[in-house]
């Protein structure tokens, strides 16, 4: 759990910096990052994506993912909560994208191979390099994100929290069952793929072109692990 603890620090950090950096810029300035944030949060989702070794497994990891999501309501329930917290923290002109930067963030910093293999390794080892790492990266993020969508993003820290907690916890008690794993796991390597196309899904909020509930697709991250074990342990080799 260290490495959760120091990545919810250092989210709070980078927000709060970020919400007060923003306050001090100009509204095109802000819009203007924004739109870059935006086209670098597509750049990197399409490199993710791309790491698929079969596309038809990130397909159906996605739609079956989608279907899950929106019949759990994943996405209500998320801005649900980022409602209840602008309800209860926010103020004055914080309230006009609490609960955005909120989902984005939380999306933005649970999504990614660096999520699951860092609190994975640190449940089972001890070892909290890999979220250590993706710490440093989420205080920038935090930062960058804050500055546009104010202090809702430092809240995202609770999701990281319960989240990545979560699965470390889960580590913990199942052991040695998961075996060892790394980025060139054949799971992992089409949930990082199937990340990859939720986290260009979020930059098309972030670029304002279409609202996608990305957050009714989180199921896919899981499902997409499952296909892999269900081919590999029937030795079906998809075309």
């Amino acid at each position: 759990m260290t490495g959760t603890i120091i990545n919810v620090i250092t989210v709070i950090i980078g927000a709060t910096l970020g919400a007060r950096l923003g306050a001090r810029l100009p509204e095109k300035m802000r819009e203007t990052v924004m739109n870059g944030l935006g086209l670098l949060t597509f750049v990197i989702g399409m490199q993710m994506a791309l790491t698929t070794r079969n596309v038809l497994i990130v397909m159906a990891s996605i739609l079956a993912g989608g279907i899950v999501g929106e019949s759990i309501g994943i996405q209500a329930r998320l801005d649900a909560m980022g409602e209840k917290l602008q309800a209860r923290f926010a103020r004055g002109d914080a309230t006009n994208n609490f609960t955005r930067g909120f989902v984005t963030a939380s999306l933005v910093f649970c999504v990614g191979p660096l999520t699951l293999l860092g609190s994975i390794q640190d449940g089972l080892l001890g070892d909290y390099k890999l979220l250590a790492i993706k710490s440093m990266l989420d205080l920038f993020a935090g930062l960058a994100f804050a500055s546009t969508l104010g202090i809702g993003v430092a809240f995202a820290a609770l999701t990281v929290l319960i989240y990545q907690g979560g699965i470390s916890l889960a580590a913990i008690f199942l052991g040695g069952a998961l075996g060892a794993i790394t980025r060139e796991t054949a799971w992992v390597i089409e949930m990082t793929a199937t990340g990859g196309v939720l986290i260009m899904g979020i930059s098309l909020i972030l670029l304002e072109l279409k609202p996608v509930r990305v957050a009714n697709l989180l199921p896919a991250i899981v499902i997409a692990p499952v296909i892999v074990t269900l081919l590999d342990f029937f030795k079906i080799t998809l075309p």
